[in-house]
């Protein structure tokens, strides 16, 4: 029996229940959920539209592929969404543990709305998988090839062993227009370019995922060119960035803040670029960014690369020291246009307080050699307010890495850590509990909707539950890490699962130049921005959002709004530590 045959018949079951005969039937987007699947023992909630603040709570009911009910209760009473003041009820139906696929059906005066769904062990893990090779498909310098590509096969783009150095970035051992060599590496975004303190970032969370999860993803098999090695995938899969980024370091010590062309390329396939590549002004925040990478990356890589790690050590130790040197360097891209050429356009990642970096790269610093000078230069740039992680303030990965190492705390000093970990949080799961029509400890204020929220807001809250239930085992955490993944997945205003490839309605048209000039389109496992209240893409750029939508509702999945549907390397880490991380948690 086919798949509409099914529906068919459990929706025709489901009228007969209800004594319904002559009902209409609407599609899903009255229903909000989880479009991936369950655990079993995962709690269970799904959003209904409804008409008004007086809506009786709706009749739900779950059917089994059989047509046999499994499942019969009441939606909550009616709630009303903060952001754009919508009608909403939450149905909870965590108590149904047993695997295997149904149908939601939700009965709204003479309707019946249905939506599929699944419960399954390990639901996120082909996720986690498809999240971690979409930085296979981001490689520069290299053919994607079967059996590797899957499917997106393409030739290899910007060989960058021909790449000029800006006269921004000239030295006298290395003067404008110096010829070096910098392949590999990933394009950071929807773009072609490649730039040293998102990379740091990346690495950073990428690196402290698999400390957090180190059996889970050694198991992982992730069908790249290095797989087979004694090197779990995700390390290789790391590793071919990590050997690009110690090629941007100057003989100096310094690193260079980005590689790029002078403007963005248009929307082709990399094979066909022919700009010129530079390596753009040396700065303290990719100094640092590129120190903390490096001395974390000698640290985990020890059991598979000791010459590496030897290189990596010293590469950060240099870096560092040249930081302390030129400690307010900032990457100032307006100025250098008027002062250089060619004038640079592309993403400028720029960041003009330091201080967290300097606390993050002298954390890692200290927790590879053990020297107590970098200690005290860690807890002497230690901010007093809490910040969560995110490219431009990094101090919140030095806090959990400070976590993640109690040895090197006294027990006063962790109970403290832990603390400001719990209180930053414990607002958001708050709001998840009183007011948050998706059931979420995120997308409760107009703020929480910007450029890149479903990771750096949504995502990466789910990451600090995760660490917080690490650390105090408090169930509260667990759930809603959960909760922000049901969030991403498809339980939010918009009804989308902002990770191509995956859900009833995924994201499948992302600002995204490999997708957009492939033939075969849209490449999976990729975490689109999200919703974005300021909404910097115009008419101008292609991009019309409807009248009067509220900051939740700020998306499109339109290839022109880079604003709201762009990818990048940082927030895909965050995806995958947050799916693997919950996954992790059934083994």
């Amino acid at each position: 029996m086919d798949m509409r045959r099914i529906v068919f018949c459990l929706l025709s079951f489901s009228v007969a229940v209800l004594g319904l005969t002559g009902c209409r039937h609407k599609p899903t987007p009255e229903i909000r959920m989880n479009q991936v699947g369950f655990a079993p023992h995962q709690e269970k909630t799904a959003t209904i539209d409804v008409d008004s603040l007086h809506s009786a709570p709706c009749k739900v009911f779950i059917l089994a592929q059989n047509g046999d009910t499994v499942w019969r209760g009441m939606a909550s009473e009616t709630m009303i969404n903060p952001v754009s003041g919508k009608f909403r009820q939450i149905v909870d139906f965590s108590d149904l543990t047993e695997k295997g696929e149904y149908q939601l059906c939700v009965k709204k005066e003479s309707s019946i709305f249905h939506f599929q769904f699944s419960i399954r062990n390990h639901p996120y893990r082909a996720l986690t998988r498809a999240a971690l090779r979409a930085f296979y498909y981001q490689r520069a310098s290299m053919d994607i090839v079967e059996p590797y590509a899957e499917g997106y096969t393409r030739k290899a783009g910007h060989p960058d062993d021909q790449v000029i150095v800006h006269a921004s970035a000239a030295t006298a051992e290395r003067p404008e227009g110096t010829i070096i060599s910098s392949p590999g590496g990933w394009y950071d975004a929807g773009d072609y370019n490649k730039y040293i303190v998102n990379s740091g970032y990346t690495m950073g969370v990428w690196l402290m995922a698999y400390e957090m999860n180190k059996a889970y993803f050694d198991a992982l098999d992730l069908n790249i060119p290095e797989s087979g090695s004694t090197m779990p995938d995700m390390l290789a899969e790391a590793m071919y960035n990590i050997r690009w980024m110690m090629t941007m370091q100057d003989l100096d010590g310094g690193v260079y803040h980005k590689l790029t062309e002078p403007n963005f390329e248009g929307f082709i396939r990399p094979d066909q670029c022919q700009k010129p590549r530079y390596v753009v002004l040396k700065t303290t925040a990719a100094a640092l960014d590129f120190a903390a990478t490096m001395a974390l990356a000698a640290r985990v890589y020890a059991p598979y690369d000791p010459n590496f790690c030897a290189q990596a050590k010293e590469a950060a130790i240099r870096a560092f020291v040249w930081a302390q040197e030129h400690p307010e360097v900032y990457y100032d891209q307006p100025k250098m246009n008027e002062e250089f050429e060619p004038a640079i356009t592309t993403g400028a990642y720029d960041d003009f307080d330091v201080r967290d970096e300097f606390y993050w790269a002298a954390t890692e610093l200290y927790l590879l050699t053990g020297d107590r000078n970098y200690r005290e230069i860690a807890f002497a740039q230690k901010p007093i307010e809490y910040i969560p992680a995110v490219w431009g303030n990094v101090a919140e990965l030095a806090h959990l890495e400070w976590l993640m190492h109690p040895v090197e705390l006294n027990s006063v000093a962790q109970r403290l850590f832990t603390d400001e970990l719990e209180k930053h949080l414990q607002p958001y799961l708050e709001e998840a509990e009183t007011h948050s029509v998706h059931k979420a400890p995120y997308g409760n204020r107009e703020e929480d909707f910007f450029w890149g929220c479903n990771s750096e807001g949504c995502c990466w809250r789910g990451v600090e539950c995760l660490y917080a239930y690490r650390l105090t085992g408090k169930e509260a955490y667990r759930i809603n890490a959960e909760r922000c993944l049901n969030n991403m997945l498809g339980q939010n205003a918009t009804g989308y699962c902002y990770v191509t490839g995956f859900g009833a309605k995924p994201t499948s048209h992302p600002h995204h130049r490999l997708s957009y000039s492939h033939p075969k389109g849209t490449h999976p496992g990729f975490l689109a921005g999200g919703p974005n209240r300021m909404r910097q893409d115009t008419e101008t750029d292609g991009v019309q959002y409807p009248e009067n939508v509220s900051a939740d509702e700020s998306y499109l999945d339109e290839q022109p709004s880079y604003a709201s549907n762009e990818v990048t390397i940082n927030w895909n880490v965050t995806l995958f530590a947050l799916t693997a991380g919950i996954d992790a948690l059934e083994q």
